[in-house]
């Protein structure tokens, strides 16, 4: 056996801690738990690690020389969505949740709850608001992860386990998607059935939809917008259509949209997901951006929530209130493995944000950032459709994202984006390798970050790019 050398800082890296943890597991050696591994796939070539920093002055230099080798959203100008949307976040949102009796009390005893259940009953309340339904649970990691639950919700809620997704959807979402429906001949998968959108409009196939539907489907979901930038126009007949045989309907939304359109809420939809990534959380990589779940304020929804939930009641003094996690033992924490599902605390501290920025937005803020938004990306695809060769897929309804074809430029979206790098502008997001249908295409996200003086250096770099 490979001698061990205990770690400075684990106490639990002993050699005789490891001894009794393998006599408790009935095992010899640690190479005996990994015998399932081929050798093949063990390294043989021996570490080639550097010698480690130990200086930290140094450290940082080194780090901060790896950081600058990035090219961001601050030195350069970006028209990337796909997932992570570039946004205002005011400062305020930097403040609250950088204060103390935030930051490091995102989880604990009730001791370390100082004012935290509070701020997340104010994040369900006002979440619930925009979205016109009564019962929101704390965030999950992601949309993705948003997605998988609810379906998994609504194969509990008809004891199905067939469901009808769109392939209009961020590929990586339905990669999470697939990961929580989980591997196919397990007892608790759930059969993913893809539902084409037509190529001309952006919107869902409705004749397929009505070949796929039987009682047999625990839910129908759609995006509206559409990871490609379409709103669903038939969404009402689909959600009709889904109740028809008894499915629960499923819709994921942007909630900056919500300022400007009526929710999903108000044509039946069951369960409303998305992302609360532009509700003030920054750009980031390597860690949850964060995912809601909404329902009506019905016990049938609530028994299948597996998020945590925060409630307000009285207590034994007369016109006080306070505030407590309810439905804990349905949840992963409560119950462990016997819970709805699995979730995770990596986003409680973004819910902070959220509800910051809910509250300094409102009613008219959020018409306000919504209207610009549309605006400016609807100025900027006019314009982008003048450029010869360039065209714009479904240009008319859609809300921040939108896809230019450049097919008919003769190059191909890489070529296209490595010229706009040069120029110091990250084009959008190529999808000729994920939606091969939709030939040299990209999807750009223009927000409303983006000035005049951002649309025409755009329109301008664009310009030259075609031209080969």
């Amino acid at each position: 056996m490979t001698p061990l050398t205990p770690h400075p800082y684990m106490g639990n890296s002993t050699e005789a801690i490891h001894e009794r943890m393998l006599a408790a597991v009935g095992a010899s050696s640690i190479e005996e738990l990994f015998e399932q591994i081929p050798a093949e796939h063990y390294g043989t070539q021996g570490e080639t690690l550097p010698d480690g920093i130990l200086s930290e002055a140094t450290l940082e230099r080194h780090v901060d020389g790896i950081l600058r080798a990035n090219k961001n959203t601050r030195d350069n100008l970006s028209f990337l969505g796909a997932g992570s949307w570039q946004h205002h976040v005011p400062a305020v949102c930097d403040e609250i949740a950088g204060r103390s009796e935030f930051l490091t009390s995102v989880w604990g005893t009730p001791s370390s709850d100082h004012g935290r259940n509070q701020a997340w009953f104010e994040f369900s309340s006002q979440l619930g608001e925009l979205l016109d339904l009564e019962f929101v649970g704390l965030p999950v990691y992601s949309w993705g992860s948003a997605g998988g639950n609810a379906l998994r919700m609504a194969a509990r809620l008809t004891g199905r386990n067939r469901v009808i997704v769109t392939k209009a959807i961020d590929p990586e979402r339905r990669a999470v998607i697939e990961s929580y429906c989980g591997t196919q001949g397990s007892s608790r998968a759930l059969e993913i059935i893809d539902l084409d959108y037509d190529a001309e409009t952006g919107h869902t196939d409705l004749d397929q939809l009505a070949a796929q539907l039987d009682d047999t489907i625990a839910a129908v979901y759609i995006d509206t917008p559409n990871h490609l930038g379409v709103f669903e126009a038939q969404a009402a007949e689909i959600t009709a259509r889904a109740h028809a045989v008894g499915a629960e309907m499923i819709v994921g939304t942007d909630p900056l949209s919500l300022g400007i359109v009526a929710s999903p809420a108000s044509y039946g939809a069951d369960i409303v997901i998305g992302s609360t990534q532009p509700l003030g959380v920054p750009l980031n990589a390597g860690g949850g951006v964060g995912g809601f779940i909404a329902t009506r304020d019905e016990e049938r929804y609530a028994r299948e929530f597996p998020t945590l939930q925060v409630s307000i009641t009285e207590t034994l003094v007369p016109g006080e209130r306070a505030f407590g996690l309810t439905l804990f033992g349905q949840s992963s924490y409560g119950a462990r493995e016997e819970g709805n599902d699995w979730t995770g605390n990596s986003v409680y501290l973004w819910a902070i944000r959220n509800t910051v920025y809910m509250a300094l937005m409102g009613p008219a803020g959020f018409a306000e950032v919504g209207s610009t938004i549309i605006s400016n990306a609807h100025e900027t695809a006019k314009r982008i459709s003048g450029i010869d060769g360039v065209t714009v897929r479904f240009d008319s309804g859609f809300f921040k994202e939108f896809v230019v074809d450049f097919t008919g430029t003769g190059l191909t979206v890489a070529d296209i984006n490595e010229k706009l790098l040069a120029e110091g502008i990250f084009g959008g997001k190529d999808l000729s390798g994920d939606f091969p249908e939709l030939g040299q295409s990209a999807l750009y996200c223009v927000t409303e970050v983006h000035t005049e003086d951002d649309i025409e250096r755009l329109i301008s770099s664009l310009g030259k790019a075609v031209t080969r």
